[in-house]
């Protein structure tokens, strides 16, 4: 058992280490290349303020949002909301307006810029998504309770095992 505790405990410290180091990479990152994005529009134009000051709060409230609705079905043992059309959507929004920030902010797009913007988001989104899965202090239950139902078989049907 106690070593048991000690892995889950190991468990949690790497989330947040992980959490730690993606999460505030991202949003600098997302600040960056907002700005050097909305400098590409015209002189006088309102929106070339919009991607760096929009975008980060907007990744945060939609990975987080998806985040806590997704923990809260594992919690309580219901259907993956990440089936639900509007949530999927709302992370490929954000996924797809990071991107496309990364590469519309250097001069020379190239597939490079894009595998690093790919890798930034896919990274910095992860890291939010998984805050209020390692914040709540029921993970190490969670994680026992679904590992005793995989090794018992008792699995119920139709549920997610996301």
């Amino acid at each position: 058992m106690g070593e048991q505790r000690g892995a889950l405990r190991g468990l949690r410290v790497l989330m947040w280490v992980v959490i730690a180091i993606e999460v505030p990479v991202y949003l600098v990152w997302l600040v960056r290349v907002g700005y050097l994005t909305g400098q590409e529009l015209p002189r006088g134009d309102v929106a070339r303020w919009a991607p760096p000051v929009l975008l980060p709060p907007v990744a945060v409230l939609f990975c987080v949002m998806a985040g806590w609705t997704w923990w809260l079905s594992v919690v309580a043992r219901t259907r993956s909301p990440l089936r639900e059309g509007w949530i999927v959507a709302s992370l490929v929004f954000t996924a797809v307006s990071s991107v496309f920030c990364g590469v519309a902010s250097v001069d020379d797009p190239s597939v490079s810029v894009g595998l690093l913007s790919a890798a930034v988001t896919g990274l910095g989104m992860i890291g939010l998504f998984f805050i209020p899965a390692a914040a709540p202090r029921q993970l190490p239950d969670v994680i026992r309770r679904r590992a005793a139902e995989r090794r018992a078989g008792a699995g119920r049907p139709g549920l997610d095992d996301a």
